[in-house]
């Protein structure tokens, strides 16, 4: 199915029941929808916040391309993504991904392999800052990220 990507990335916060509502809104197809939202951590009281970077324009490309293959694998009716940047202190949320499909398989499917590829592949930068509010190095891609991406592969 042939379908067009929602996709964001904004400064403010994200109202994830508010984009499940729009994303279903008269949608009798749909049989179910998956959700995940990335939120941010305080590292055991190590850190106040993240700052998050993007490359504009690049970063919605490769999360469309990551979407429109998700939409080849899986039978899904919508995809919506939303990313934050800037200043992202813990609690708040970072990243929504939500997939729409007849049934929970695909769903659940398409929604794990959209986050993998988001994680490890989209162009976005962390920055920690320390709990004392002191900015700290750029976060370093983690293995385990890329060693997720590995299940998905033909």
């Amino acid at each position: 199915m042939n379908i067009e990507p929602v996709i964001r990335i904004q400064n403010g916060d994200f109202d994830s029941a508010a984009e499940v509502a729009a994303m279903t809104a008269g949608r009798y197809d749909i049989g179910a929808v998956v959700t995940f939202t990335g939120l941010c951590r305080d590292e055991c009281g190590k850190l106040s916040a993240l700052e998050l970077e993007h490359y504009p324009g690049m970063a919605e490309a490769e999360i469309g391309r990551i979407c429109r293959e998700a939409a080849e694998r899986w039978l899904l009716q919508a995809i919506t993504v939303v990313h934050r940047h800037g200043r992202i202190e813990p609690g708040e949320n970072i990243v929504l991904v939500a997939t729409a499909s007849p049934h929970r398989h695909a769903a659940f499917e398409a929604a794990s392999f959209v986050m993998d590829f988001l994680k490890s592949n989209a162009p976005f930068w962390k920055k920690e800052h320390d709990a004392q509010g002191r900015a700290g190095g750029w976060v370093d891609a983690k293995d385990s990220d890329e060693a997720a991406l590995e299940r998905w592969k033909r």
